[in-house]
């Protein structure tokens, strides 16, 4: 099992930007997927964007040219870069990593909320 913990989200105005930091207990060269995910009320979690494996990654296509993914191995961070917000960006972000088995470890979430 791996823990993580999210921080970074806030209140922003829409074109603002906001930095995401997930933080992992375990190293990150040993998760072979891992990412960031969002929820808002009633609707299912859903990919923002993560890491497979052989550093691939995958956006959500309403993300993409406006967030950025990216890791410090050494520092078992994970981050996103979130520009351009816009109000429909405004969800519960949570990191989320996955083992070789396929069963996910998730964070407690970070709020953000976009303004218009």
């Amino acid at each position: 099992q791996v823990m993580l913990v999210e921080s970074g989200g806030g209140l922003v105005q829409a074109g603002e930007s906001l930095r995401l930091s997930c933080v992992a207990s375990a190293s990150m060269f040993s998760i072979p997927v891992m990412g960031w995910y969002r929820q808002t009320p009633g609707k299912q979690r859903e990919l923002v964007a993560r890491y497979l494996r052989f550093g691939k990654i995958n956006y959500a296509d309403s993300v993409k040219g406006r967030f950025t993914i990216s890791r410090d191995n050494h520092k078992n961070t994970l981050y996103l870069q979130m520009n351009d917000l816009k109000p429909e960006d405004s969800a519960d972000y949570y990191c989320g990593a996955s083992n070789d088995a396929g069963s996910w470890d998730w964070g407690q979430g970070t709020q953000v909320t976009v303004s218009s």
